[in-house]
């Protein structure tokens, strides 16, 4: 009396789903394509070279740890601790995965060949050549006449 009887609903035709099955996934597939380039790349990228900026820390580095702390690596103590000079005498113990940046690296101490090449640049550059200007920075027609710039600024 109360319960209606059930008749079975008619079913789709077998075997023509293939398409269709493969068009409701295609949106799942390109979001996630999407996603892997926009987000998880970038962030792999991302943290081999953190990591790789970590494992190449050394003493006399200028840091900066992630609590924003900036200090100098006084001693590297092994490979996930660093004691670093965050002012004179006062050293801490951080973790290498705290630091979030090197801000300055020191000088090689033996000098390397291109610090050599680039003073012996510096000094050809220092020398006075016969082409250039006068010692005031000007040509001499420029002296003689004078410029309402430098009668302006005073300079004779």
């Amino acid at each position: 009396m109360f319960i209606s009887e059930a008749y079975a609903q008619a079913a789709g035709a077998p075997g023509a789903g293939g398409f269709e099955s493969l068009q409701q996934f295609l949106p799942l597939v390109l979001i996630f394509v999407v996603f892997y380039f926009l987000l998880l790349r970038p962030q792999q990228k991302k943290m081999k070279a953190h990591r790789e900026m970590v494992s190449q820390l050394r003493r006399g580095d200028r840091v900066l740890t992630q609590g924003g702390i900036v200090g100098q690596i006084a001693k590297v103590l092994n490979d996930a601790e660093v004691s670093v000079e965050i002012s004179e005498g006062v050293r801490v113990r951080v973790m290498r995965s705290a630091i979030s940046e090197v801000l300055a690296k020191p000088e090689p101490v033996g000098g390397s060949k291109d610090a050599k090449e680039t003073k012996d640049v510096k000094e050809a550059n220092d020398e006075p050549d016969a082409a250039t200007p006068a010692a005031g920075g000007q040509t001499p027609s420029e002296e003689k006449s004078g410029s309402i710039l430098g009668k302006l600024l005073g300079k004779k």
